[in-house]
């Protein structure tokens, strides 16, 4: 009863005129942003913390808007899969199999009428769930010391990579990258200068939003640039939709089905939304058998990885908000943010900024509703976005991060740390060493450091205090098997969904 006199509440700050605007234009730049091939929902959050911070936003307005985008990126992804062939990101390639398919056989606005209702399914449930879990997962983070936290930390780092990730060694020298940057500043504990060579605007250390918006946005644009991609996409001519309720309900157990596999995936360390899409792909497949048409147009081939992807990427939550840990690499450039609010993520956010929180949560729920009035009917305005060349739209996202970041400090040097880091981002993809993990060194150094101080002092410097709980054994185990485990299974997942892809294009040959 107490989880829902809160979530009550949550809805009572949702529901303001306010929130509600920003939880709509969150929706639309969200699907906006993950409509378009490449650029994902950790690009769109990062590219419009700026425009959040510009505008000078209330912290439960800021968080709002930035999570809407986020839920939004992770249905708009579908669009560009289902009617170019071209995943929005990661999570979405599964939806290519038989969304495109059924969309060459005439039916493209059913498929995406498809697909968006099992968005909605999947992140509903997944709202429920995270309601559920996260404030008993809070209540158990209370029971966390110095040393706990530190192999939390660990943790984080050495699963951010994900099972399907391709090169866990880049992973962990992009984190090492972040929590050098880290260093940077005034040491706190000592009042010593780390790294500053007398520049006044690096005593305060490096501003995450700075690094987060050269990273991802400056960096995109200079891929894009590298490209010459003056030209759009092809624009696609979408049917008349005629949708029935007996194709609803056909999804229906599906949706289920991938909901709950993606939820689990989405709060499991390493798992994230690719595994999440692909594991209720896989099982749905087998589960229907010879009845099914998988890789020709079975709707259920499109309702079980979006029900699963969508169902992760809340999942990602949990640990985000109840352990200041990000599930997901969109939920660490969310954390980041929180940490810029200076909210500190964490078990007691729930009792401190419970009214933010739960503000949060119950505009997910408004956020869906909202997503899944707009896409149906206006899936139309977002396929034609496909057909505007990147060459009008970079130019305007690198505007709104300009003037973003001019306007958090009005200071000049930030632009510049702004293109350098942009510059360093474009220099890593070349190498393919992921960006994400540097933000999170950046957000968990210093946290990192200070559980680290905290228990070698508690323990007059023995460093067994790392290990000597039950718990912390438990935490460096799973950290463990997270920095081994994309080694053993990452391969062969890759193969399979490889191989699941070579499938569909010889038959749609």
């Amino acid at each position: 009863m107490e989880t829902l006199d809160f979530l009550l509440q949550g809805f009572a700050v949702a529901l303001t005129f306010e929130n509600l605007m920003f939880a709509a234009l969150g929706a639309l730049l969200g699907t906006l942003v993950g409509a378009l091939p490449g650029l994902g929902p950790a690009n769109g959050v990062a590219i419009l913390i700026p425009l959040a911070f510009g505008m000078g936003l209330s912290a439960e307005a800021s968080l709002i808007l930035l999570t809407s985008v986020y839920a939004g990126a992770m249905y708009g992804g579908r669009i560009s899969s289902i009617l170019l062939n071209i995943p929005g990101d990661e999570p979405a390639m599964m939806t290519c199999l038989d969304g495109h398919p059924l969309a060459l056989k005439g039916k493209a606005a059913e498929s995406l009428a498809i697909s968006a209702i099992a968005s909605f399914i999947g992140s509903f449930l997944a709202t429920i769930g995270l309601v559920i879990l996260a404030p008993w997962l809070a209540r158990f983070a209370l029971k966390f010391g110095p040393a706990e936290y530190f192999a939390l930390f660990t943790l984080a780092f050495a699963t951010l990579g994900g099972i399907t990730g391709k090169n866990q060694f880049k992973t962990v020298i992009a984190a090492c990258i972040g929590l050098m940057i880290a260093t940077v500043g005034i040491d706190l504990s000592t009042g010593n200068q780390r790294y500053t060579y007398d520049i006044l605007e690096l005593y305060e250390g490096i501003d995450f939003i700075i690094a987060i918006v050269g990273l991802f946005a400056i960096s995109e644009l200079l891929v894009f640039i590298e490209k010459h991609s003056s030209e759009g996409l092809k624009r696609v001519v979408l049917n008349k939709l005629k949708l029935t309720a007996a194709d609803i309900i056909g999804i229906l157990p599906t949706s289920l089905r991938g909901s709950v596999l993606g939820f689990i995936a989405g709060v499991l360390p390493g798992a994230g939304a690719s595994l999440g899409s692909f594991i209720s792909y896989t099982l749905e497949k087998r589960i229907i058998g010879d009845k099914g048409h998988f890789g020709e147009g079975d709707p259920r081939g499109i309702a079980a990885p979006e029900a699963g992807n969508n169902a992760a990427a809340n999942g990602a939550l949990v640990p985000m908000l109840t352990l200041g840990v990000p599930g997901s690499g969109t939920t660490a450039v969310l954390l980041a943010m929180l940490v810029s609010l200076n909210i500190q993520p964490g078990p007691m956010l729930f009792t401190q900024n419970a009214d933010l929180v739960w503000g949060v949560i119950a505009a997910l729920f408004v956020g869906n509703l909202i997503l899944l009035l707009m896409n149906i009917p206006m899936v139309g305005v977002f396929v034609k976005l496909l057909s505007v060349p990147p060459k009008y739209l970079m130019p305007i996202v690198t505007l709104i991060a300009s003037v973003g970041i001019y306007a958090i400090s009005n200071s000049a040097v930030d632009l510049f740390f702004m293109i350098g880091f942009g510059v360093l981002g474009y220099i890593l993809r070349k190498l393919e060493i992921p960006l994400v993990p540097i933000i999170l060194g950046m957000l968990l150094g210093p946290e990192m450091e200070k559980s680290l101080r905290h228990a070698l002092t508690l323990s007059n410097g023995d460093w067994s205090v790392l290990w000597s709980s039950s718990l912390a054994v438990g935490i460096w185990t799973l950290a463990v098997v997270g920095l081994i485990t994309p080694y053993i299974l990452g391969p062969i997942l890759r193969r399979k969904m490889t191989k699941e892809a070579e499938k569909v294009q010889i038959t749609g040959s």
